[in-house]
Order: C-alpha cells, then structure tokens, then sequence
C-alpha cells in the first residue's frame, strides 16, 4: 500500500491494490480454490460433430471405473424450465447445434477418474451436414431485429448513394476481421452445491447477479436460492460476463451427485467451443468528400457471423454513425446463422472490429486526398452526435490527437511509404482514433455501514475482474465520506450483498461509483440528522439505489483517445515489429492513476495483438477451431511488447456521472489495430485489410 491518504483525496491517487498483497502470495482465493468438503469433479462430453443428434450413449464402461460417481446424460439429467435459450438448455434432448457443445458428464472423487472415465463412454451420432461456411455472398444473409446492446441494426440519413455520387474523391474497400477468443488468464471455473433445494455457486464471473438472475429461472427457483460468490476473476474480457453452459452443466451434475459439491473447470482446449467468441466481420466502407477533404458521406456495411441455436448480432458499424462529420451516414448489418458455437462479448464488442476498419478507410482517404492523416482526422470533427442530434457532454478527440501527435514526434513525417528504413527494416508510423460510449446500467444499490471507531464498511454486489475495483470505489467512497482510504472496507463479489449489475461495457464504475456516492451522501445526512453529525456506538448505516442521470437525454457521451504506432517491418520475411506506440486518452476523471494505466495498456496490448497475432482457424468442414490452444492462438508475449507512452487530458465532464468519470475497460483496444495496419502501410507501401496481418501478406 501507498502511504496513509489525505480524506476527500483518493480519487485521482496511483492507490495500489488493496488484494494485491493476496494475489502475489496466491492466497487469493478465485472460484476453484475454494475449500469444500468432499468435492466431486466433472470432465465433460463434447460432441465431436457440429449438427445431428446423439443416437446411443453408452456409459457402462465408464460407470464401472473406480471412483466413478456418475455419468450425466440427456437420458438421466433434471429437467430444466424452458426459457428459450438453447445455449443454456442443454441435455434437454440429444440434439447437436455445434462441436464442441456439452452432451453430459463424468462425475468422479479425483479429477483424473472423470477425466479417464470420460475417454470411455461411447457415443454414436445421426450426423446432419454442417453449415459452417462465412462468406458474404451467401443467399441467406439476414437483417437482425436488435444489435447488442440494443443499437438498431441499420441507419441511415440524408442520402448517401447520392452523396458519393458526387463526391470529388471516393473511397470503397472491404475489410475483415477474423474470429477472436477471450482467453482470460483463469479458465471459466464453478463450484456447484445444492443444500435443500437452493444452489450455491462459487463462480468466475464478471456479475454475480447477472449469473443469479440467469441460471435462477433454468432451475425453476426464486432468484435468492440461488448464492453466488465471486471475490477473484482471473480475467474476462467479456466472456465471463453471462453465464455459459459450463456453470449450467455443473449444477445439473450437482443434483445428480445428492447435494455433493462439484468442481468444473473449462481447460483451455474446451473455452475455444463453449465459451464465446468475437464474431468474424466482412465490412464494407464507402466514404466520399470534397476536394478540400470534407467528408459528405460514409458508409459501413457490415457481415457478421451468429450461431443457428441462438443469435447474437454485434454492433460493428456503430462507431461510423458519429465520429466523424458528414451529412450524409449509413450503416447495415447482415447475419449468417452458422453450425457454430455461439458468439459473445469480446472486449469493445463492436467498437473494436468496427474502428479496425473506418479508422484505416480513414487513413486511406487522407492518402487519396493528399492530406496529413491527423489534420483529416480534425478537419472532419462533428459539432454533435450526428446520430442522436444531441451536444457532447465532452469530446477530447482533437485534444487526444493534438497532444499524441506531439508526444510521439509526428511532426515532420514524410508521407511517401517506404521512405524511411534502418538496415532491413522498413520503418512507418501510423494513427488511429479511439472511441467507446459512457454506458450504465441500471438496478444497482449499496450499503455503507459507519462504525464508532471511525471506520467504514460498504457493501456492494460488485466484480473485479482484475481491473482494480477492490480499490477504486474504496477510493469513491472514502471521497464522499470524507475520510481517509484506509478506513473504508469494500465487501463485493457475493450476492448477500446489495444488487449490482455486471463488468461490462466498461460501465462498472459508472453504475457502481454513482450508486456508491449516493449511499455516501444518505449516510452523511442520517449522521446529521439523526446523531447530529457523531456515530453513535451502535454504529449506523445507511443505504441508497443508483440515481436516475438527469443527463442523459440532453448529451452524447463518449470517451476518446488517439494511438500513434511506430512499425518496423523486415524487408525480406515480413516479420512486423512494434517498437514503441503513443495513446492519449480522454475520459473524464480518472479515479486512480495506476489501475489506469494498467487497464489503457492492457487494450493497446490487446488491439497490437489482434492486430499482428489472433485469429481462430476454423475448419468448416467441421465446424471446428483448429487451434485451439496457446502454442498455435498466437497472442503478444513480453518480447513483442515495446515501448508504450500512455496519458491522458484532464477532462472536466460534470454530466457522466457524480465522479465526472467515463469507463476506460475497453477504449484501449478501439482503434489500436488500425493504427498498427496504417503504420505497416507507410513502411511497406503494402496496405492490408485483413487481419492479423502476417508476414505471408506483406511478401509479394
């Protein structure tokens, strides 16, 4: 820990982790380690096909093993409601939607009897052909009703086929971005325990809640029988953010087992099928402008991939809807429903894949009309949310890039490719902007509890996923209190404590912060109005929901940032290196230096690695990830990481939230990518519009 802080001057203080101490030591405790009597523990059966239906499942071999407690199948497994969800409704019957979906389990005493007990079961299969095949010219492509998040799937406004009509310069090119896996550091990871009728679930999640309220009604209970604990997450990146079969295996597994705790943890092979996925995009950008550079139109159409058991539509061509001026917008979205697992969050769902391709059409438009890619950038900022027609309640992008640009040493670059080199390497630098809405999300409440002693306990249904939030509403609260960080003691991660929505959409502190400094503020008032102004011995306590953003319907927020990349590319290979990259950040007031910074670096590194290294390969024959580990899923390690300038401006934004924050989770990867391709660009004078871009793309 930092020395003792001043009261009323936590936020905004480089804190350390208040569990740092438990996690360096390994004594904290993440959702398998947590000591039961007598567990049991699960291996799965996968389908080893992509769309049919189970035949014959025989289990004799395996129930005869030593140990074995069980085998779980569609013949034998509880009854689940129906609740119109197939991903979650499973062994329900012996249908197969996708390889790799679960059609039962072996429950033993050791993990390694379920694991060997499981290589026994024989399973025969009535296989249908698989659909498995991406491309944008199928002739079942579909409109979406709802993108995620509830963004409609198609805009457009004024007249944009008009517009590029008559534009002076046109731009039209296709770019694409391949299926991405989250990969967390800890595997998705339960604990199932029923005890008369009610269910305990110690669960690696972003939202205790949001695993609370989904898997309650599957079981037919009152969602407060059903506890879920969540202290640690090893990381999520979204796909821990709703709860996927593997949480509902083991508690049907459970109920098998009479009440014995089961231990389930996804390995790494299984979280490449059951755990999500971001979707692949084919997206087609269309821009137009005058001979000035003045945009008057863009476009974005988008395909996408989903699952044929359940939908998922993700919202990439949003971001072209308002950030950057013209009068003329138009954004679609088409679905290919696949023999395929289902898809979900990816940090930045939409933003990421979305700003990948507008940020490096706009690159390519800066070349077509002779200008700096950076004075493009501002000379095409809108006035307004071109969308919603609302104000900004702040928007720092002209700032972000002014001051990355000076930070980086743009000025002066030479914009000819292939200009600059050291011995065999090509040297190019690039930029892209950044942007992720201030999201909240509802149904949050807290209770902060003053004791005599001057201390102070809240209690809050929260996550941390490793982005810090142990510290940072400790942080939040011990402000509004007015009293030092060290007398406030945060209790989250449990559904004992007040409700809370989920980690997601970088909204956590947003929802959570705001539901905290009202909490704060009824404790205060109940201090003076009804002890006047001491704590009683007794203590006292107050609690308080989220209040409603009076804000909201009169701006536009969103954070902004700038990535400035610079690439070296080896002449002869195509090996591609990034030896340092410059981001500049504004989102409002950011409540504690050190966990931002590590959440800015963590998307930078993640956008450079979905730029030069991730991809899942399936093979749609089968409808199966080929890679489907860490030896072939190629991500950045510490030698691909160079040098990474990060800041921020200071952003008065008095309307996102009493805290003046916006959420920093996912703005890091938005746009990284591009600013990666756009600097591969000018070092090699090869422009590549399909990531990751390896050195097969770069070597003609």
């Amino acid at each position: 820990m930092t020395a003792t802080q001043a009261p009323g001057k936590s936020v905004g203080a480089p804190i350390s982790r208040v569990e740092g101490h438990l996690k360096v030591r390994g004594a904290a405790t993440y959702a398998y380690e947590h000591r039961l009597d007598e567990p049991a523990y699960l291996h799965p059966l996968q389908s080893t096909i992509a769309n049919g239906r189970v035949a014959k499942i025989d289990a004799s071999r395996a129930e005869a093993e030593p140990g074995v407690v069980a085998v779980l199948t569609h013949e034998n497994a509880p009854k689940l409601e129906a609740v119109g969800d197939a991903e979650l409704e499973i062994l329900q019957n012996g249908e197969v939607g996708f390889r790799g979906q679960f059609i039962g389990a072996v429950i033993a005493d050791t993990f390694e009897a379920a694991r060997y007990a499981a290589g026994l079961v024989e399973i025969e299969y009535e296989e249908r052909e698989t659909d498995a095949d991406f491309r944008p010219d199928r002739d079942d492509l579909y409109t979406p009703e709802q993108l995620n998040a509830g963004f409609e799937p198609d805009t457009s406004v004024g007249d944009v086929d008009g517009a590029l009509a008559s534009a002076a310069v046109k731009f039209d090119a296709t770019y694409t971005t391949p299926r991405e896996h989250n990969n967390p550091m800890e595997p998705h990871s339960s604990i199932a325990v029923w005890d008369e009728g009610e269910l305990t679930l110690y669960e690696s999640t972003q939202g205790v809640y949001w695993t609370q309220n989904t898997i309650a009604p599957l079981f037919g209970l009152d969602a407060e029988k059903v506890h879920v604990i969540s202290p640690h997450v090893g990381g999520g990146f979204g796909s821990k953010g709703l709860p996927h079969a593997n949480v509902v295996l083991a508690a049907l597994a459970a109920m098998l087992v009479e009440g014995r705790p089961v231990k389930f943890a996804l390995t790494r092979h299984m979280m490449f099928s059951v755990a999500g996925y971001r979707t692949p995009t084919i997206q087609r950008i269309r821009l137009g402008a005058d001979a000035e550079g003045k945009l008057s139109a863009i476009c974005n159409d988008v395909v996408e991939q989903t699952s044929k058991i359940k939908e998922f539509a993700e919202q990439t061509g949003t971001s072209a809807r308002m950030m950057y001026d013209s009068s003329n917008i138009q954004t679609t979205h088409l679905l290919a429903a696949l023999d395929v697992a289902v898809p979900s969050w990816l940090r930045a769902p939409g933003e990421a894949p979305g700003m990948f391709a507008l940020e490096s059409a706009m690159d390519e438009m800066a070349i077509e009309c002779d200008l700096d890619p950076v004075e493009f950038r501002i000379m095409n900022e809108p006035e307004k949310d071109l969308e919603s027609g609302l104000p900004f309640s702040s928007r720092g992008l002209v700032a972000c890039l002014r001051e990355g640009a000076e930070r980086f040493g743009w000025d002066g670059r030479n914009p000819t490719p292939r200009s600059e080199r050291d011995g065999r390497w090509l040297v190019g630098t690039g930029v892209a902007s950044s942007v992720y809405p201030v999201f909240s999300m509802g149904g949050n409440a807290a209770t902060i509890r003053a004791d005599s002693d001057g201390k102070y306990v809240v209690e809050i249904g929260a996550a941390d996923i490793g982005t810090g939030t142990w510290t940072t509403l400790g942080q939040i609260a011990a402000d509004e209190l007015g009293v030092s960080f060290e007398d406030v003691e945060m209790k989250i991660g449990d559904t004992k404590f007040p409700n809370a929505s989920g980690a997601g959409g970088s909204s956590g502190i947003t929802s959570w912060g705001s539901t905290l400094v009202e909490a704060a503020r009824s404790l205060r008032e109940k201090i003076e109005a009804e002890h006047g102004g001491n704590i009683p011995d007794e203590g006292v306590e107050a609690s308080a929901k989220m209040p409603k953003n009076p804000h909201r319907k009169e701006y536009a927020m969103y954070a902004f940032g700038a990535h400035f990349v610079e690439a070296r590319v080896d002449e002869d290979t195509g090996e591609v290196r990034v030896p340092r990259m410059t981001s500049v950040f504004a989102a409002g007031r950011i409540i504690n230096a050190k966990t931002a910074r590590s959440q800015f670096m963590g998307g930078m590194v993640m956008g450079l690695s979905a730029a030069l290294h991730e991809e899942s390969v399936l093979d749609t024959r089968f409808g199966h990830v080929v890679n489907h580990d860490f030896a072939e899923y190629h991500i950045p390690t510490n030698a691909d990481v160079g040098e990474l300038d990060i800041s921020w401006i200071e952003e008065d934004d008095p309307y996102v939230n009493p805290m003046g924050s916006k959420g920093i989770g996912e703005i890091g990867i938005v746009g990284s990518a591009a600013a990666v391709a756009n600097a591969v660009y000018h070092a090699t004078g090869t422009r590549v519009r399909e990531l990751p871009i390896t050195p097969d793309k770069l070597i003609s």
